[in-house]
């Protein structure tokens, strides 16, 4: 035991490459057994495991009422900060708790999946590191998995990569609240939308979703805390990024991102993180960028308990899932539905909601909630509902979201709301003349 503990805390600052990692992970987890679960959950088109570290009082499993958050690393193979320093926040997290009440505290009410890997293949592809690109970037199949996913505005001809099928499965299977997704080549906090079309406002320069205000929150509480990201100063020097942070349409359209993904089909705040200016640094650099994203990296995932959650039921107390519950004002295009346990959780900034609870063929609850911020005390506002007239017959019902440009349907029907308009005005009126 105590030669597995010592392995575990030997975690240098230096470049893991595949078996390394993988013995790292293993480390840790035959370390801390109770706290933490490894698993695999897919493997590149090399066969290699795309390794998940979940840390957690309740490690292997989902448990009602605590916020699943995940931290993504190295999706492009050649980007190797954020690789790096998940491991030592792993490490951070494992020796700190039991020892330090922020972070008991933190592990106590929140379920954090770390993947330090997306793309090890193109990670063992860079045999000569690059701070500006190279061909690991890509997978072994020459694909960016950041252009691979879905995409909310146009048809994705892109051929879906085992990396990127392998995630969304994962989002799928888990009830995700928050995410970050860590990059390299840039120092910015990077927010949704990454695509967009004249319905989200990309005609102003700015792709705007229902919760702007959220995600301006989110990458600020990254930047603020990092120790220098805040000041928005671009590794070109040619253009700032005003503290530190930008709306991704801005900043360069995207097809296929994974942060829009998340948000629109998995239900989950998803941020880009560019860590550093240069893709790939020296070894000898890796100890200042975990010192630089410390603080950063533990207040970000603080931010999984904003806003609200709760369970939506029936007259006898069972959970229904996929009843709709958002706020209103807040139309998502793919509604925020419950899990198989009724939850829900909604990322919300201080301030009073009307929360809008809906069982398709019934009635919807409306409650207004005074919504605190709740990040200090590592628990989002509990707000439940219980339908009476709905028994557990309906609580078999799937509801799933199609993989179609969603936002170009939304664009067509907009479009068509003034000619409907104008035909019925007419046919009103024709109406009146015959009568």
């Amino acid at each position: 035991i105590l030669c597995l503990a010592s392995a575990a805390a030997a975690l240098d600052f230096k470049y893991h490459h595949t078996e390394e990692l993988e013995q790292y992970l293993r480390g840790v987890h035959a370390a801390y057994p109770s706290l933490t679960h490894l698993h695999s959950i897919g493997r590149s088109v090399e066969g290699r495991d795309l390794w998940v570290l979940v840390l957690g009082r309740f490690p292997t499993h989902h448990k009602i009422g605590i916020p699943e958050f995940k931290y993504v690393a190295n999706m492009h193979g050649d980007e190797t900060v954020g690789r790096e320093i998940l491991l030592h926040l792993i490490d951070f997290l494992v020796t700190s708790y039991g020892h330090d009440p922020v972070i008991t505290r933190l592990l106590n009410n929140t379920r954090i999946h770390i993947m330090p890997t997306m793309n090890p293949d193109g990670f063992e592809a860079t045999k000569v590191p690059d701070c500006y690109y190279s061909r690991g970037r890509f997978n072994r199949n020459g694909e960016d998995l950041n252009r691979n996913f879905p995409d909310a505005f146009e048809n994705n001809s892109a051929r879906i990569q085992p990396e990127t099928q392998a995630v969304m499965d994962w989002i799928k299977n888990e009830t995700f609240v928050l995410s970050a997704n860590l990059h390299g080549g840039a120092l910015v906090a990077s927010y949704t939308f990454d695509n967009g079309n004249p319905v989200t406002g990309s005609l102003k320069g700015y792709s705007r979703s229902p919760d702007d205000d959220v995600f301006i929150h989110l990458a600020k509480t990254y930047s603020s805390n990092h120790a220098s990201m805040y000041k928005g100063t671009r590794c070109d020097n040619k253009q700032t990024f005003p503290g530190g942070i930008t709306n991704g349409y801005s900043w360069y359209q995207l097809e296929g991102g994974m942060q829009d993904y998340n948000y629109v089909w998995g239900q989950c705040f998803e941020i880009t993180l560019e860590l550093s200016c240069c893709k790939y640094p020296p070894e000898d650099q890796l100890g200042d960028f975990w010192r630089d994203n410390k603080v950063a990296l533990i207040e970000y995932i603080k931010q999984v308990h904003l806003g609200v959650k709760g369970q939506v039921t029936d007259k006898n107390g069972n959970p229904i899932p996929n009843a709709i519950v958002e706020a209103k004002g807040r139309p998502h295009v793919c509604p925020y539905r419950t899990n198989e346990q009724g939850e829900y959780f909604l990322l919300l900034l201080p301030g009073t909601y009307v929360i809008n609870a809906t069982v398709p063929g019934f009635k919807s609850l409306l409650k207004t909630v005074e919504i605190p911020d709740n990040t200090g005390n590592f628990s989002a506002l509990k707000q439940d509902f219980s339908f009476p007239e709905v028994s557990d017959k309906i609580s078999s019902r799937v509801a799933s979201c199609p993989k179609i440009p969603l936002y170009q349907e939304l664009t067509r029907a907009s479009a068509a709301v003034k000619p409907t308009v104008h035909v019925w005005v007419l046919m009103t009126a024709m109406l009146a003349i015959f009568k």
